[in-house]
């Protein structure tokens, strides 16, 4: 009897040792998967954090100063291309005495104030053309402006004060969709086959024109239709105007794209 409550004790001990083996085994798998899954499946807080304010500001930075140099680039080429322009049309702007004879003076389209009245700037356009035709040396006077809106006709304002300076309305040519110097000169010579002429427009507009007139195959000589001195406010916006709009000229040519509302040739006699 001794003997088995001894033999029974041990295995009692043996049970309630295995039992607590189980147990701290159990226990270190759960602490271990815990672990393992945390370091795997958790993102960490370092991956959240938010950038600090400090770098949003040094990109913020960063983007403006990216954004300043290219608008300043750009604009330098732009004003470059505006220079060479300039440059190299120059010379073929001449006063209205020293121009040379031609069929054809065309005169560029510009602002007419809602009574009819021309600006000054078209004004002395159009009178310079007048001078050019009873000087002798053009014998028609093309006029190209914009004439897309109702009550608003810079062709028949410019064509009516030219008739009413002594030039004969049959030697006065309209071109009623000039609406940009582009138009101007393509329809010149695809619609009313010009092949040389007189250029007159103000002196910061002389250069774009004759470059335009010129790419699209016109032999051109340009005159300064400036017979005043402008506002300073007025020929300021015009030069600054110019950079971009000679460097649209340049996409204009190298588009080659015909101008809108081409219409059937007419040819000036």
């Amino acid at each position: 009897m001794e003997t088995s409550g001894h033999h029974n004790g041990k295995l009692e001990m043996a049970m309630n040792l295995s039992t607590d083996a189980a147990e701290t085994t159990k226990s270190t798998v759960k602490s271990t998967g815990a672990s393992i899954g945390t370091s795997i499946g958790a993102p960490s807080s370092q991956a959240n954090e938010a950038p600090s304010r400090p770098a949003v500001k040094r990109l913020v930075l960063r983007l403006m100063l990216i954004t300043l140099a290219t608008g300043l680039l750009l604009g330098a080429a732009a004003w470059g291309w505006r220079t060479w322009v300039h440059r190299q049309y120059d010379s073929l702007i001449v006063a209205p005495a020293l121009a040379p004879p031609s069929h054809v003076a065309i005169i560029f389209g510009a602002r007419v104030y809602p009574s009819g009245r021309l600006s000054p700037m078209l004004m002395d356009r159009v009178q310079t053309g007048v001078d050019l035709y009873h000087a002798g040396t053009v014998n028609k006077l093309l006029m190209s402006g914009d004439n897309s809106a109702p009550g608003y006709d810079e062709p028949g304002a410019m064509m009516a004060y030219a008739v009413a300076q002594g030039v004969a309305p049959d030697d006065v040519v309209r071109d009623d969709t000039g609406l940009r110097t582009y138009d101007t000169c393509y329809r010149a010579k695809h619609i009313f086959q010009v092949d040389e002429a007189i250029l007159v427009t103000n002196e910061f507009h002389l250069p774009r024109a004759l470059y335009t007139c010129s790419q699209l195959g016109i032999a051109v000589t340009g005159v300064n239709g400036d017979q005043r001195t402008y506002g300073a406010r007025s020929l300021a916006w015009s030069e600054m105007r110019e950079v971009p709009a000679t460097v649209a000229a340049l996409l204009d040519i190298l588009a080659g794209a015909p101008a809108p509302n081409l219409g059937e040739p007419a040819p000036i006699q």
